[in-house]
This record gives C-alpha cells, structure tokens and sequence, in this order.
C-alpha cells in the first residue's frame, strides 16, 4: 500500500511508509524516553529497541569493540608482525587498489613507521594484474622480504600465496573464503568458512586494525607501549564507509569515533584531499563515500594503482598535497570515462528490463576501473543487484554491487565453482567476476536465479522508503542534531527520510545551472526552505517552480544550514507529488 495515497510521484515513484509495527514501537520508544517522535520512528526502522535507545545514540568503542582474538588466526599474526618488527625483518604489504586496501596498506606502515620499521608497498596494477596476488609478484616480494602481509586481498589466492616460499605469508582480508584456505603463516579474514560469521561487517582495515590491537596487547603484556591506534580510526572510517560495510555494531563507533579524529586534521594526506576537494565543513560520512573515497580510488581505476595507499600512508604535507591534486585529476578523468559508459549500460539494461532479479550490462571495450561504479549507479536507480562487464577478446572482467539482504558475493562464488566464471569472488555488498565470452549470458542467466531466490527483485524499482510525517514546525535545528545522533547513515542503516504532507509553495527560483531552491509550509506555521539539486528542469521541477497555488507532498532528507552566524533547517527534496 503507497503511503499518503502516493502511487506514482513526479518522478514516478510509490511511496513506502513505516510498517504498522514500526509505528507502535515508535509511539512506545516516545513515551519511554521522551524523544522527539521522528527520531523514534528511525530508530524504530533501524531495529533498536527502547531500552537500547539512549545507548545507540552514543555508541562508545569499548563497549562496541570485538576480542580481535576471537577471529581464528588472529594471535598467531600478531606474534608474527611483532616478531618481524623486533628483528627489524623486511616487510612488505601487498594491497588491493581500492579504499580498503589503500587505508589498511596505510594502518600497517604508518604503525610500522612508529615502530622504527619502513616497509614496502606493493599494489597491483587493476588492468594488467588484475585483483589480488599473483604468483610473479609474489615471488618476486618473498625473494627480498622476510614477511608479507596481504591486505584486502588474498584469501583465495592459493597459487599466488605458493609461490611466495621464501617468505612468510599473513592474510588480513574480508572477502568470502573457500572450503580451503591458501597456504599462509596465517589467514585472518571474518568470513573464513569455518568463522561464525558475527564480524562479517568488517572491512579489511577493521581487521588489520584488530590485528594492531591485538599486537598492541601482546606489546603491553610484555611491558612495552605500542603506536596510538586511536589515532589512526579516521583510515578505518575512511575504508568502513567507501567499502559499503554496513553501518551497524561496532562499525558505527570506528565511523563516529574516526570521523573526530578526522576532524582533529592531523594526517597529511586525508588533510590534501579534504583541501583540493574544497571541503570546508567538518567531514561526514557522507564525505567519505562520495568526496574523499572516490578520489582516494581514482589512481586503481584510471591511473596508478598504488597512489591512493601512498597518499593515505603519507606524513609530508608537500608531498601529499602533490598526490592529492594528481588524484583530484585522475577523479575528473574517472567521471569523464564512467559518463560514456553509464549511458551506454543504462541503455542496454533498460532495453532488457529493470524490474529483472539481476540488472546487467557488458560493452566492449569498457574500461575495468569503471565498471565498479557504473554497477554502483544502475543498482541505485533501480534497487536491483547490479552487473557491469568490460569485454576484451575472449573474456569480459566486470564488477557487481548488491542490495541489503542479498549476498552476491556467494552467489558469485557459486557461479565460479560451477564453472560459469572464470574467476569470482567479493563479500554480500560487492563482488568481482572474470567470465569467457561464449559463457556471458549463461553465466548471467544463471546468477539473476540464484539471485532470486534470494529475494532480489522483490522491490518495486522505484520505491521510496519514507520514515514518517512531520509538519514544518517541527522541523528545527535540534531535531536534525538528534536525528544525527542515530547515524552515522549509510549501506546497512540508510539516513532517514519524512514526508511534509499537503504543503504550499511560497517561494521558488532557480539556482546554480539546473538546482531548484524553494520555499514551502502548511499555512499555519513557519516555512521550511529546501533545495531539489539537478531538478530544475525537471517535471518536479517544473511543478513546484509553476505551481500555480498547487499543494504537494514533499519528501526528502532534513540538513542544517548554516548562514551569518545563523542556523536554519533545509530540506533535501527527492520526491514529491500533487496532493489531491
């Protein structure tokens, strides 16, 4: 049933409201605690029961944090990487090209640089290595190193590991294991197939961070002070929003407690990327996926893959800045690139059906450092799970994104043991897939079943999931504080929306090129200003900029505007309909 009688908006989508369920647990929560309904209603929606409310609203690490050493393995790497520092052993850290690799190839130097020890970066380049170890480099590292610590990567790579056997091997990772593991010293990695499963929400730099935790426990046992890991949450924070981990459990606290520590500017190279991408508010986690991650993964999609690690690992702020800006650059050049090839997967999907379990697309030519991406907006734009596939000759490399409840991670591994992969692998949220050509479509075929059944599709396209009512009134700056206090939002624990139902338009003009700023209210209280970006000449947009005493219901996230001094609530439209 479409909420406020909205079947089809503006832009053509129903509106979804909370459950009946929800609703009585909210009006509860409200009478229990005495906080502002909206913020029930979310809590509600996110699963958080009364008792529990004033707790989640001020997640605290030490209550949150795992035992690192209930991760198998987790005590033997360690003593290891310990071992290695103490004998002054030669070190190297083999990373993937991403955020995740990146920040946890920089947890390790920047805690071996405390400790006396230099190591050596090694991240393969996207397209002519591919993902993870392989045997040349890997041998080539064990040849000149005493240990290698494989970060983001590795638990799959059994024939690469092999080769590596003049070295000791440690795997820190998160992807999904096989029935055997490769032959390491150690594989730390919470989705091992003997692992119970309850850290799987970690990312890699969460696990290479609980491995340093678990070293700087062993240190104090032995009498000895370890690195300031607290410090270094902000990379954890960076990696545990840019990877899609979800945000729940102990994942809040690293993401609340790295963004202060973010905040506080103190590493040069997040503090380069924050100036050259013109950030000049206190950063979000909206920040780090969509202003700092993408940056951070420009050099692995478009340029060179191991510029995004050497910034985050850096402590030179000219060098740093040097790094920021050729990433800035790489940036413009990835949207440049993932522009051509959005349009051309969205018109192939679309000519195959969005409302399919699987949305996919496969283009000649498309560049690897792309398909990521482009995944990423097909799967936002129709709340489907997303492939999108680069062919090259015999074979297409492409990369998948997923949505909550469906882990396409398994479902690529599946198709890989069945042999309709060349290669797969990834975790519930994202994945990796190399397939044969004349295997393409079989293979696709193949996985929207798979991913069916797990419930994929099930969704309407274009549902709007809305969290509950408010009237303009009760839309105030200390509202939206609270509500902040339920984040920080995102792949696990979406931002909450609300409904303005049956609202005027008392004001509206267009701003910037194509941005509709406007004002609205019941004609009872005060007015609530908002802005609809990119909407100006759009249907909505056109609407409510000629509304001609029209009345709409207005959906959208609340934010705070700060202007003189003076703080007001904005409203971030992204939907509306006529009300009748």
């Amino acid at each position: 049933m479409s909420y406020l009688g909205v079947a089809r908006s503006l832009t053509g989508r129903r509106w979804i409201g909370p459950t009946p369920e929800t609703d009585r647990l909210a009006e509860a929560m409200a009478q229990d605690t005495t906080l502002p309904r909206a913020l029930c209603q979310t809590l509600a929606r996110l699963g958080v029961a009364s008792a529990d409310a004033t707790a989640y609203l001020d997640p605290k690490l030490r209550d949150l944090m795992p035992d690192p050493r209930s991760l198998k393995d987790m005590e033997a790497a360690a003593t290891r990487f310990l071992q290695a520092v103490e004998r002054r052993e030669k070190i190297a850290v083999f990373a993937d090209y991403d955020v995740d690799g990146g920040a946890s190839a920089a947890l390790l130097i920047d805690c071996l640089r405390q400790m006396g020890v230099a190591a050596t970066l090694y991240v393969p380049d996207r397209i002519d290595e591919g993902y993870g170890p392989n045997a040349a480099a890997m041998a080539e590292l064990a040849a000149a190193h005493d240990l290698i610590l494989c970060v983001d990567c590795g638990t799959l790579s059994h024939e690469a590991l092999a080769a590596a056997t003049a070295a000791d091997v440690v795997v820190l990772d998160h992807h999904l294991g096989g029935e055997t593991l490769p032959p390491a010293l150690a594989v730390v990695n919470p989705n091992r197939q003997d692992e119970s499963g309850d850290l799987a929400h970690l990312c890699a730099a969460a696990v290479v961070f609980l491995m340093l935790v678990e070293a700087g426990r062993q240190l104090r046992e032995a009498g000895r002070q370890g690195p300031d890991l607290m410090s270094m949450l902000d990379l954890v924070a960076l990696a545990t929003v840019a990877d899609v981990a979800p945000l729940r459990d102990v994942n809040r606290a690293f993401v609340r407690t790295g963004l202060a520590v973010m905040g506080q500017r103190r590493r040069p190279g997040l503090v380069a990327l924050g100036d050259v991408a013109r950030l000049d508010t206190a950063p979000t986690a909206y920040h780090l996926g969509f202003v700092l991650g993408p940056r951070v993964n420009a050099g692995g999609r478009v340029g060179r893959a191991d510029l995004g690690a050497r910034l985050l690992a850096c402590n030179d702020p000219a060098e740093a800045m040097s790094l920021a800006e050729k990433l800035d650059e790489l940036n413009t050049e990835r949207r440049d690139v993932e522009s051509a090839v959005r349009a051309a997967a969205l018109d192939q999907a679309e000519a195959r059906g969005l409302d399919a379990p699987l949305v996919w697309a496969a283009g000649e030519g498309w560049h690897p450092g792309v398909v990521g991406i482009v995944a990423s907006r097909l799967k936002e734009a129709t709340n489907r799970p997303a492939i999108v596939i680069g062919m090259s000759g015999d074979e297409g490399k492409g990369s998948g994104r997923s949505v909550s409840g469906v882990d396409l991670g398994h479902a690529i591994q599946r198709l890989a043991a069945e042999g309709l992969l060349l290669k797969g692998g990834g975790h519930k949220m994202a994945a990796g897939l190399t397939v044969a050509r004349d295997k393409l479509e079989a293979a696709m075929a193949r996985l929207s079943d798979l991913l069916a059944r797990q419930g994929a599709g099930s969704s309407g396209p274009a549902d709007l999931a809305l969290d509950g009512l408010l009237m303009p009134g009760a839309a105030t700056p200390e509202l939206v504080e609270q509500i902040e206090q339920a984040g920080p939002f995102g792949a696990g624990a979406p931002g909450p929306r609300y409904a303005f139902c049956d609202m005027g338009i008392t004001f509206a003009k267009r701003v910037g090129d194509s941005h509709l700023k406007f004002r609205f209210g019941d004609g009872i209280g005060p007015s609530v200003d908002a802005i609809a970006f990119g909407a100006y000449d759009s249907e909505m947009g056109q609407a409510l900029e000629q509304h001609g005493g029209a009345r709409f219901h207005l959906a959208g996230r609340l934010d705070i505007n700060t202007w003189g001094g003076r703080q007001t609530v904005q409203l971030r439209l992204e939907d509306a309909a006529l009300a009748v």
